[in-house]
C-alpha cells in the first residue's frame, strides 16, 4: 500500500438523519460548522443527512411512492399557462 495517502485528523462525528432524528455517532474527517451536544454530554461536530440506515427503504423494508409523475410532466403541468400564452 502508499503511504501517507489516508487522512489523519480523524474526530468523532454526530451523523443526523433529518427524516426521523435518529442520529449515531462515528469517527470521520468531515469539517462542519454546526455542533450539538450528545448522550454523554459532550459537544460533537454534526452532520445532517437526509437518508440513513433507518430510514432507507431497502434496509427497513418499507417502500414509499415518492413520486408518481416525472420530472418533464411536472414542468409541463406547472408551466402550462405560460406556454399555452406564448402559443396563441
Amino acid at each position: 500500500m502508499k503511504k501517507d495517502i489516508h487522512p489523519k485528523d480523524y474526530k468523532l462525528v454526530v451523523f443526523k438523519d433529518m427524516s426521523n432524528d435518529y442520529s449515531f455517532l462515528s469517527r470521520s474527517t468531515v469539517k462542519t460548522k454546526e455542533t450539538m451536544i450528545w448522550e454523554d454530554g459532550k459537544e460533537y461536530p454534526v452532520v445532517k443527512l437526509e437518508i440513513s440506515h433507518m430510514s432507507h427503504p431497502f434496509y427497513t423494508g418499507k417502500m414509499k411512492l415518492v413520486d408518481s409523475a416525472g420530472r418533464v410532466d411536472k414542468f409541463k403541468t406547472k408551466y402550462k399557462k405560460h406556454y399555452e400564452q406564448r402559443t396563441k
